[in-house]
């Protein structure tokens, strides 16, 4: 092992970028929080504010793919289309099954200059997780409860907002409803079977009421769907700890640019459609499994310096003043304080730990396992 690659394995390094992101997050919230008294007075400012604020947070991440790991990612579209990305709005359908697959779509957003307005359909359960899920508030980010009964409404009068956003944006959404694993494409494919759907061998079925009711939200300002089918090279499976200790990955993802108008505007012609896409997505995984590339041209966006200018931004704000505390505390010989010194370092692993422990696969969500069986439904 080289020395940077060991250093980039230590854990001390992995604690500065917790103490940068966690310290200069809490700040940025409450900056934003600052922000709301502009949503009477002059809404769009505070959406122009807001998107600016929650770059500062996101690219701190998109900077440990990029920089930090020098994880790249391909993409394979028509060139035709490829000058249209980052230029107008997009609903982005995206297969969920590796731990950084939501962070390879922030480095496509950085890369085509729109990473802060990027837009998802999150569980509810986020928006209270600090920092992340604060700055998604913020942002007006769609949340949902997965329960159709409570989302019909709330979800739609979301959406609804979106359709006067003043920045260009991008609007994810995993239509399989959560990452993929071998239990639970097992039980999903028993409900396609029940159903009389075709099976899936790469991908859960995917979930259309929330799919179809953001396409009727927002035709006429969103004017393409991206499918997006994202793979690593070589067979790898990608984790966020590979990340924060500095494992290049090779990402490879195919993105067709789908108009609007072909898109049913019908529910059930809608929902018939997204099968018939999905079917699709795993045809050409299976394709990516056999030859190792997906079709259309190769493109690598270039990688731009903000993400990286942003974190020493804020590195250089917050170290010195940090390591000057340690170094009182340390050099002033109290038991006491090397004692409670231990236990915030010991408090700081726990956190870092918890964090990555989040983006694990077999730590996501039960949605879709046995128990929640008798609750799938389109």
């Amino acid at each position: 092992m080289d020395l940077i690659a060991l250093l980039k394995s230590q854990f001390l390094c992995h604690l500065i970028f917790f103490y940068v992101f966690i310290t200069s997050g809490l700040i940025v919230n409450i900056i934003q929080l600052f922000t709301l008294v502009l949503w009477p007075i002059n809404k769009q400012l505070f959406r122009k504010i807001n998107c600016r604020l929650s770059y500062c947070i996101s690219s701190q991440l998109v900077m440990l793919l990029e920089w930090w790991s020098g994880t790249e990612c391909t993409i394979y579209t028509d060139p035709h289309v490829y000058p249209k990305y980052g230029k107008e709005n997009a609903i982005v359908i995206l297969n969920h099954k590796f731990e950084i697959d939501f962070l390879c779509g922030w480095s496509l957003s950085e890369r085509l200059g729109i990473l802060g307005n990027s837009k998802v359909l999150a569980k509810k359960e986020l928006a209270y997780v600090p920092i992340i899920g604060w700055m998604w508030y913020f942002t007006e980010m769609i949340f949902c409860t997965r329960k159709w009964e409570q989302d019909r409404q709330t979800v739609a009068k979301s959406l609804m907002h979106l359709r006067d956003y003043p920045e260009k944006y991008l609007f994810l959404i995993h239509c399989e409803g959560t990452r993929f694993t071998e239990k639970k494409h097992q039980i999903s494919m028993q409900v396609a079977q029940a159903k009389g759907l075709p099976s899936l061998k790469h991908h859960l079925l995917p979930r259309t009421k929330g799919f179809a009711i953001t396409v009727r939200c927002l035709r006429g300002v969103v004017p393409a769907v991206y499918d997006c089918t994202l793979n690593f090279r070589n067979n790898e499976n990608p984790t966020l700890l590979g990340v924060l200790n500095g494992k290049k990955y090779h990402a490879d993802c195919y993105v067709r640019r789908i108009p609007m108008e072909d898109i049913p505007d019908d529910d059930d012609q809608c929902s018939a459609w997204l099968h018939k896409l999905y079917q699709e997505k795993d045809a050409f995984q299976e394709e990516y499994y056999r030859t190792g590339i997906f079709p259309e041209t190769p493109k690598v966006p270039p990688r731009r310096p903000w993400a990286l200018l942003n974190w020493l931004f804020w590195a250089s704000l917050l170290l010195y003043p940090f390591f000057r505390f340690l170094v009182s505390m340390v050099s002033s010989g109290s038991s006491v304080t090397l004692a409670s010194f231990i236990i915030v370092f010991c408090m700081a692993s726990m956190g870092v730990r918890w964090m990555i422990g989040v983006t694990e696969i077999d730590k996501g969500s039960a949605y879709g396992n046995s128990d929640n069986r008798h609750k799938q439904s389109d």
